[in-house]
């Protein structure tokens, strides 16, 4: 490549985008150009930010006649460049973008110093006629390569990696690639603002890259494949043989299971990578402790989730387009009945639901020690399945007496489930949005407000309010938005119930509609939150 310099070639146009970078270079300080960049970054965010990195340059792409002549070109405008180099990197974004079209086209890069920071241009040339005239004016309208960057400061891995967590969950950055360059020894790595503005993150030595985009983004669409694969792993047992024989070979396994040794091997390779398993040169296999919980009968087990997540939710969520672009249920549009109704006429789904609703009662653990109930003397869970948080209260509280409302369907796993407390608990068959008993001290209403829209929320809570003498306590589970488990479960409420998950605001203007004053929010186990609130 001929990177000589021997006549002028910018034009005009170009120079002004030159002089423009560098009067950014010369009049912003890091903290001005991150706010520019991420607003969504406090004060005090960025002050921390600022102590690790410093605005290291900003990057321009111009287009002369020739890469001759650009040092003089420079130098008249009252610059000092360094030598024109090829530069591998633009010319390879450039390549994906354009294709044939580039040729064989060099890209040179130029460095320029200003007031203590540098103003990196680089060049493509594009001689007068040449196809190139379109590519020069699709990356004059778009920008693609001008960017800023910051140099990080900090020695380690620690620091940069919080850096990069920051800039992307709060500041909003979108991780756009990146890498080693061996010349500099440094390590870039590439981000898109909110606004599709371009900057880089240049640390020290060869550090981990961000993932791929699309790598990352084949991850999240084959993440139907993961589902499927824990559910057929909680149907074949394989939790529970590996828990009970340590180290057993696929052979064996695919004996004890009763499946094709090869694709059993095949499902077991795809689930050491999920992390469930392990296994080892030997050929055996090992449960890890993100498998454990597939276990049955084990406190807390998710087997029961693995099969409902990987059965008829995971068949509703195959008319999420439906429920997105009508704002109903998708489950309905698929079985023909709601949810609920149709769980009660399938006994088998019905007991599967109840058991899975069981499976995540680790978020009613702190319940009885975050509420005084010592001047309370009944307690009513109002839809409270099979019991699981009103029995924990029950026998953390030996003096108080409980009631739990449910549909038959419900009832029968309570009954089960609460036979230690026959003397104490009683049990009502009724219908929330129709009547709640009377004469509790304190009111649950455990995962129920999220299965519901509005409208039949203010219901609930109405009933609840009849019910109640002014001062009683209501207590309400649920997720709280816009925490990403919360916003998981709200596209999966549209889904499956057409219900919703809400933030705190939310659910404080429906109690207070309904008669309540919320007191109080505490977080809970996986995910969740208690809402507290008293009768007005």
């Amino acid at each position: 490549m001929n990177l000589s310099v021997e006549q002028a070639c910018l034009t005009e146009t170009d120079l002004d985008r030159i002089r423009h970078a560098a009067d950014h270079v010369r009049d912003h300080d890091t903290d001005q150009v991150l706010a520019g960049l991420l607003p969504g970054l406090t004060a005090d965010e960025r002050a921390d930010v600022v102590r690790h990195l410093g605005y290291d340059h900003t990057a321009v792409l111009v287009f002369p006649a020739s890469l001759d002549g650009l040092h003089d070109d420079l130098r008249s405008a009252g610059l000092d460049p360094g030598p024109v180099t090829p530069s591998v990197v633009v010319r390879g974004r450039l390549a994906r973008r354009y294709g044939a079209v580039l040729g064989d086209s060099p890209v040179g890069i130029v460095h320029v110093p200003v007031a203590g920071r540098t103003v990196e241009i680089f060049a493509l040339p594009v001689p007068p006629g040449s196809p190139l005239e379109a590519v020069a004016a699709d990356e004059r309208a778009g920008g693609h390569e001008s960017h800023h960057a910051f140099a990080v400061t900090a020695p380690g891995r620690v620091i940069p990696a919080g850096l990069r967590t920051l800039l992307t969950e709060r500041g909003g950055a979108v991780p756009d690639g990146g890498g080693y360059n061996n010349h500099e020894n440094v390590t870039v790595l590439y981000f898109r603002s909110a606004d599709h503005r371009r900057f880089e993150l240049r640390l020290p030595g060869r550090q981990e890259p961000l993932p791929d985009p699309t790598l990352a983004l084949l991850g999240v669409m084959t993440g139907a494949w993961a589902t499927q694969a824990v559910r057929t792993m909680a149907e074949l047992g394989i939790a529970d043989h590996l828990a009970a024989r340590p180290a057993l070979d696929t052979t064996t396994l695919a004996t004890l299971t009763a499946t094709d040794p090869d694709a059993l091997r095949r499902l077991l390779r795809y689930l050491a990578t999920l992390g469930l398993l392990t296994s080892s040169p030997d050929g055996t296999h090992h449960l890890t402790a993100l498998g454990e919980p597939l276990r049955t009968h084990t406190e807390q087990s998710l087997h029961p989730l693995a099969l409902l997540y990987g059965g008829p939710f995971y068949d509703s969520f195959a008319g999420l387009p439906y429920a997105v672009s009508t704002g109903k249920e998708a489950f309905a549009h698929r079985y023909g009945k709601h949810h609920f109704r149709y769980f009660a006429e399938h006994p088998e789904l019905a007991g599967l639901f109840h058991r899975s609703m069981a499976a995540s009662a680790e978020m009613f653990t702190p319940v009885p020690d975050l509420v005084d109930f010592s001047g309370a003397r009944r307690v009513v869970d109002v839809g409270g399945g099979n019991g699981a948080l009103l029995g924990r209260i029950l026998r953390a509280h030996g003096h108080l007496a409980g009631v739990l409302l449910e549909r038959p369907d419900a009832l029968a796993a309570a009954r089960s489930e609460l036979t230690d407390l026959s003397g104490r608990c009683t049990f009502a068959e009724g219908d929330f949005t129709e009547s709640v008993p009377s004469g509790g001290d304190v009111y649950l209403l455990s995962r129920v407000l999220h299965d519901w829209d509005d409208a039949r929320c203010r219901t609930i809570l109405h009933r609840c309010a009849e019910a109640m003498r002014p001062g009683a306590e209501l207590l309400v589970v649920e997720r709280l938005l816009p925490s990403e488990t919360a916003a998981a479960w709200d596209l999966h409420m549209l889904c499956n119930v057409g219900g919703r998950e809400r933030d705190e605001a939310h659910y404080a203007r429906l109690l207070e509609e309904a008669g309540f004053k919320p007191t109080s929010c505490h977080a809970l186990p996986l995910g969740a939150a208690l809402l507290r609130a008293a009768r007005n």
